[in-house]
């Protein structure tokens, strides 16, 4: 018998999820959210983000995984990361391709319980998403260290701590060994002088 999972751990908040406690979705919002918007700010690139809000396409990405987790499995810390950023993937893709610009509240792209929407999820407080990330001091200075860095230690320092991915996936992609990817993210993190609290560690 496995053991308990701590209720506010992803494997826990999927659990609760799974299970219908509807304040479950909204934590695990909260808890990705700000990783997952340096991912997407990263992604779009500066001519997209002319073009699309980082802060639509999250509500695009969770609106979609909020729809889809029942397709989802846990199988390790960092799973659930790298599913989402599959997502922002195609999400971005789809956005660039018919040049969204509508604005959408927040109740809608995250179906919160409201007396409209009697069977939504329950807030978990009085931040809806969209004013969890106008909150972003720390996100954006997160941002524009990232962008004050030489392209290789952004990449490596988004993909081993954003997107999680393993360090064979991470030399695959840069063509390098892992012992060269372990020394490279050493010195990309150095230069970030620090993690913020933004990236870390999923739990």
């Amino acid at each position: 018998m496995g053991l308990a999972q701590p209720p506010t751990s992803t494997l826990g908040l999927l659990e609760r999820v799974r299970k219908g406690d509807q304040t479950g979705f909204p934590l695990l919002f909260q808890k990705y959210a700000p990783r997952l918007a340096v991912l997407i700010h990263s992604k779009l690139g500066p001519e997209l983000r002319s073009r699309l809000e980082v802060e639509d396409v999250l509500q695009e990405v969770f609106l979609a995984a909020c729809e889809d987790l029942g397709s989802f499995t846990y199988q390790k810390p960092g799973s659930l990361m790298s599913w989402l950023s599959r997502i922002a993937d195609h999400k971005i893709a789809d956005l660039a391709r018919h040049d969204s610009r509508k604005k959408r509240a927040a109740g809608v792209q995250l179906p919160l319980r409201s007396p409209s929407n009697p069977q939504g999820f329950e807030p978990v407080d009085s931040h809806t998403p969209s004013r969890i990330l106008r909150q972003k001091e720390e996100l954006q200075l997160l941002v524009e260290k990232l962008e004050s860095l030489p392209e290789t230690y952004r990449q490596v320092i988004l993909m081993a701590r954003v997107e999680v991915l393993p360090t064979e996936e991470i030399a695959r992609r840069l063509s390098k060994s892992k012992g060269a990817v372990a020394v490279l993210l050493h010195r990309a993190l150095e230069s970030l002088k620090g993690r913020p609290s933004s990236i870390k560690d999923e739990e």
